[in-house]
């Protein structure tokens, strides 16, 4: 009798109706908030995956290489590199071009080229997938044009030092080359890539204070750690498998890593740093 109370009344009370009432009560309290954890995580990743679309509309369609064959794309210095024969002092620069094809539309290829004092020719380091895919070491040095185009896409100069102690820098640069602990692997995405060997290298040079950008996927990979110096030397980094972490450098700024893209923002160059676009913001991007 009492349960035939409990069904006629409680059942039929308009605010305990059989829609909301056996719920409440069938579904445990840490139940509820699971449902409710999943709905706010798919609301947080449809607008996540809105805004990387709305970035990708807006975002440098690659350059030349999108529409060049890469067998063909030119591989030509723009004229920026200085020129051994007449520069005879010591010199380190850092560049980044957009990747190769549909990879440029998410990020770039960063490499380092250093010249000795009154050497005839630049040799530039980098890392290169297609190398390790075919059973060679990932990590490149050859002497290509410092400044030459990846594939037709137009590089940046990211970084310069030159002069005094610069060769002491060079003898540096070579050693985290030899240690550096992924020479044989190569991961598009989250790395380790050419951004984590130049990140590595960037950590034995702070004098060049490197601001990768946030285009430079790849960066935020820590090769056998989860903490770092940022690359620039001017602050750490806590970063898991490259995937989610943060940065705070005073080079750098304040950067979020979110499934290896990253958000941040830069007080001392007045800049937002967005994935996919880069840099926003009075200097440039």
């Amino acid at each position: 009798m009492a349960m035939g109370v409990l069904g006629d009344s409680g059942l039929g009370h308009p605010s305990l109706g059989q829609s909301s009432y056996l719920p409440a009560i069938l579904l445990p309290a840490w139940g509820t908030a699971i449902i409710s954890s999943m709905k706010w995580l798919r609301r947080s990743g449809w607008a996540f995956l809105g805004l990387l679309g709305g970035l990708a509309v807006l975002a440098p369609g690659g350059g030349g290489s999108l529409a060049e064959d890469w067998r063909t794309a030119s591989r030509a210095s723009i004229g920026v590199a200085p020129d051994p024969a007449v520069h005879l002092e010591p010199i380190i620069q850092v560049y980044a071009a957009r990747a190769v094809g549909w990879r440029g539309r998410f990020g770039v290829h960063s490499w380092i080229a250093v010249k000795p004092a009154n050497a005839k020719a630049f040799e530039v380091f980098e890392v290169i997938g297609w190398r390790s895919y075919n059973g060679l070491p990932a990590v490149s040095v050859s002497n290509r044009p410092a400044d030459g185009r990846w594939f037709g896409n137009e590089p940046e100069l990211l970084a310069e030092v030159r002069g005094q102690g610069v060769d002491d820098m060079i003898v540096r640069l070579r050693a985290a080359v030899e240690a550096y602990p992924r020479g044989d692997t190569y991961t598009i995405w989250p790395g380790p890539n050419s951004n984590t060997f130049v990140a590595h290298l960037a950590r034995s040079l702070p004098e060049l204070r490197l601001d990768l950008p946030p285009t430079a996927i790849g960066k935020d990979f820590i090769p056998d750690n989860i903490v770092a110096a940022a690359p620039s030397g001017t602050g750490y980094q806590l970063s898991v498998f490259g995937l989610l972490g943060i940065m705070i450098a005073v080079e750098e700024g304040l950067e979020i890593n979110i499934l290896g893209l990253t958000f941040g923002l830069d007080p001392l160059d007045l800049a937002i740093k967005l994935p996919l676009i880069g840099r926003l913001g009075p200097n440039g991007g």
